[in-house]
């Protein structure tokens, strides 16, 4: 029988989904319309007035106007803001901040605005709308959805309502959806994660779970414990799970373990949100990439990533994109950032339409020799060997080792196998080929016989999960970092190296 749910929400679902095919073909004039939008409002706000937004007639005057800045070079304004101040980055004052831990700034306050707060909440929903209208698939809006999300409670800072997006989001599922939302709202607003994830676990294991959302090593932890709790697999607990909704994360590393404990392929949609935005969604089954989110209230700029940390890098706006070339996203919107580097670097698939894949972080990369390693290198490389080789991997993360005395230095992987390769020597031979095919200058210090080829160390079960807890990071939104330029995680993770 099916629910009045999935019915009302088929036709909802193509009328959404034509509007957003007819945006395709609009992008770069709603790019050049939310410029000008921007501006204008822009004007009467402090930061406004200290750019000369009134004399700015193009793109160029305003790059020449607006430097690039990240949230260290932000953090002024936002005090103000915190302070009580009016106008300062936005008209008004934000709606909300959302709290993230930045690697680098601390806690970071990033402003949700009146204007800008559509941006999160429909960005989620045209995604879903979007699969529906293109699947003819809509059993799932009646069954039970679960979202691993941070706590919907909130404090406040500077008068301001302030928590984790996840947490703010949850506060505007419109009031039909709420029947169908697990876990419940106490739960939900519980802080340790595995506390948290035990009373989840109690809380589903019984129900017609059709939807589940989350980072994906999250949700591996928590079909974990299903199965440790039930003895059942995750099949036959939630027969009609069909649609895994995921970001935050590259998905190729985890999905064929997700799958397997699942216990049959699922239909997944991909997500790109962030604290800052909604930037993009997969908007096809057959076709690789992200639609890029082009008329909800963001102007974009794209640094190609050579120059990133360069003075003065070349700022392209959406119309100036190559296809294949690595770019650090740059936003302007209307939650009153300008300039900002969010810290994510992506490459286009697709120009018509304008379609992304994220391939890293601007701050996660191994260089500690000019090689410039990057996330997508690295990830590429595993998952070929992987699949080659038919081995399992779940989770990993590369670091430079720098020899001071004797012998050369080289890359080191830390991998924590669900199924291990037979032959390590031959697998870490296999992914030391891939990495250099897949760069030069990586190739050419291994050619060269500067650095020795790239060591490998297995990690024993629950490595990543025991040194997240240590960090008190496990859960939410937290990642591990799958690059770093410096020796600090993996210090820490010298002791889970397996015997």
């Amino acid at each position: 029988m099916i629910n009045v749910k999935s019915l009302l929400a088929k036709p909802f679902a193509g009328v959404i989904h034509r509007q957003i095919q007819k945006e395709r073909k609009t992008a770069l004039v709603d790019q050049q319309n939310i410029l000008n939008q921007l501006l204008k409002v822009g004007k009467a706000t402090l930061f406004g007035k200290e750019h000369h937004f009134d004399q700015i007639t193009d793109y160029a005057g305003f790059k020449q106007a607006v430097p690039l800045r990240d949230y260290e070079d932000f953090k002024g304004y936002i005090e103000q803001i915190k302070k009580g101040a009016q106008n300062v980055l936005w008209k008004g004052r934000p709606l909300y901040f959302a709290k993230t831990s930045g690697t680098t700034s601390g806690v970071k306050y990033i402003p949700i605005t009146k204007d800008s707060i559509s941006n999160h909440i429909n960005g989620a929903r045209n995604a879903l709308l979007v699969y529906m209208s293109i699947t003819g698939s809509t059993q799932f809006a009646g069954g039970k959805m679960i979202f691993l999300s941070g706590s919907p409670q909130l404090e406040r800072v500077g008068g301001i309502p302030t928590g984790r997006l996840s947490g703010i989001v949850n506060h505007h599922i419109p009031q039909y959806l709420r029947g169908n939302q697990l876990p419940s709202y106490t739960t939900n607003c519980m802080e340790e994660w595995e506390e948290k994830l035990d009373k989840i676990v109690e809380e589903t294991y019984n129900k017609d779970m059709t939807l589940i959302g989350g980072i994906p090593p999250w949700i591996q932890m928590y079909f974990d414990r299903l199965i440790e709790k039930t003895g059942k697999s995750i099949q036959e607990l939630f027969p009609n799970l069909q649609v895994m909704v995921q970001g935050g994360v590259n998905f190729e590393p985890y999905q064929s373990k997700l799958f397997e404990t699942i216990g049959k392929r699922i239909d997944t949609i991909e997500l790109f949100p962030a604290s800052e935005g909604f930037f993009a969604y997969q908007d096809t089954r057959d076709q690789a990439g992200l639609l890029l989110n082009t008329n909800s209230g963001i102007f974009y700029e794209f640094v190609p990533l050579a120059q990133v940390h360069q003075p003065n890098p070349t700022r392209l706006c959406l119309a100036e994109v190559q296809l294949g070339e690595q770019y650090a996203l740059i936003i302007n919107s209307n939650a009153g950032l300008w300039g900002y580097s969010i810290g994510d670097t992506v490459k286009f698939v697709s120009i018509d339409p304008y379609r992304i894949v994220v391939t890293g972080r601007v701050k996660h990369f191994i260089s500690a020799f000019g090689e410039h390693v990057i996330g997508e290198e690295v990830e590429q490389a595993l998952l070929q060997v992987s699949t080659e080789m038919n081995v399992s991997v779940v989770e990993f993360t590369v670091a430079p080792l720098i020899q001071q005395g004797q012998g050369k230095s080289y890359h080191e992987w830390f991998i924590e196998f669900e199924k291990a390769p037979t032959d390590m020597a031959l697998f870490s031979k296999k992914l030391d080929e891939q990495l250099c095919s897949r760069n030069v200058y990586y190739q050419d210090l291994i050619v060269g016989n500067i650095l020795e080829p790239l060591h490998v160390l297995s990690l024993q079960k629950n490595a990543f999960i025991n040194y997240m807890r240590s960090q008190g990071k496990l859960g939410g939104q937290n990642k591990v970092p799958r690059l770093s330029n410096d020796r600090t995680i993996a210090n820490e993770l010298v002791q889970y190296i397996s015997n």
